[in-house]
């Protein structure tokens, strides 16, 4: 057990990969010559040479498109997009193809390919570079879709995506590629469709994910100072969602909170409280909250961006609410 930064976990995860499977290789804009935009391939080229890691145009329809012909006849492509805000450009390669093509071929062709990149509002990048776009993705039948809030999993859910048949939207927190923790040593993977409860709890559910698990977190610790007892769970992946372990906690708690960066109207926490309310309604002594993002464009101010966000204050009085207080 070793501790690194998020970019470490994510270089070292592309790295192995590519290591173990030489028909792995690494495609997007300055992911070679600079290293990555974020230096998340760094040292990447060097070792693996221009065939393997492969600097591309500002082209996202062009370069995912290749990258889904490549996966078609056998190879198994990570496309890097700058930020998942371009990926819009390349929309209708990933729905369109990527997630339809192994349904529309009857199963002859599979699709193994990573869409990866930076995601969220990252501090003064504006409204156009702060998109959040994981309630879009996972929306659709045939993209896996997951949001690694720690070093730790943001490796181990790496190695899971190149190591898949079906394609990926795997979204990286911009805000979290400095961020330190310990990693397990050897070949660690994590698997889809496991929700990690970060902090057992009795009182009252908090289901977070990304950025907004470090807000989570601080709030359910000043919530304790008030003899209330949160459980927090990183849903890590988002879809397939971890239904099972969530409706466990409900069950036990009564009450349920969502905080999410995802915007409010249609956001991703809307499902999940809907398949929760569903399944558990009779268990529930409250209407399930949702703590989301303003429902507005991100602002370039960074004090208009950080009061759009979830924020510990904003949880605690959602707790509050639920809990009747």
């Amino acid at each position: 057990m070793a501790v690194f930064s998020y970019r470490e976990a994510l270089n070292q995860a592309m790295t192995e990969e590519m290591e173990r499977d030489d028909r792995v290789f690494l495609m997007g804009e300055e992911v070679a010559e600079y290293d990555g935009a974020y230096k998340v391939s760094q040292g990447m080229l060097k070792r693996f040479g221009p065939r393997r890691v492969v600097d591309t145009p500002i082209s996202e329809e062009g370069f995912a498109g290749i990258g889904i012909g490549a996966a078609m006849v056998g190879l198994r492509p990570i496309i890097e997009f700058m930020t998942f805000s371009f990926s819009l450009v390349a929309i209708d390669q990933i729905v369109n193809n990527a997630a339809n093509m192994r349904y529309m071929s009857g199963g002859q062709f599979a699709v193994p390919i990573v869409f990866r990149g930076s995601s969220g509002m990252a501090g003064s990048l504006g409204a156009t570079h702060s998109h959040r776009l994981e309630a879009w993705y996972a929306q659709v039948p045939g993209l896996t879709v997951v949001m690694p809030s720690t070093p730790s999993d943001a490796k181990g859910l790496l190695k899971t995506a190149i190591r898949s048949d079906d394609p990926v939207v795997f979204i990286e927190h911009e805000v979290l590629y400095h961020e330190k923790g310990e990693i397990p040593d050897g070949d660690h993977l994590v698997p889809f469709g496991k929700a990690d409860v970060k902090r057992p709890g009795k009182d009252v559910t908090l289901i977070t994910y990304s950025r907004s698990l470090k807000a989570t977190l601080a709030a359910a610790e000043q919530l304790a100072a008030e003899e209330i007892d949160a459980e927090v769970i990183d849903l890590r992946s988002i879809r397939p969602l971890d239904l099972d372990t969530l409706l466990k906690s409900v069950v036990k708690t009564h009450r349920a909170v969502i905080i999410e960066e995802d915007w409010p109207y249609c956001g991703l926490g809307a499902g999940i409280s809907d398949r929760i309310t569903r399944r558990v309604f009779d268990e529930l002594d409250a209407p399930i909250l949702r703590v989301a993002s303003k429902d507005a464009p991100a602002p370039y101010n960074k004090q208009l961006e950080n009061s759009m966000l979830p924020s510990v204050p904003r949880i605690v009085e959602a707790v509050h609410d639920v809990l009747y207080r």
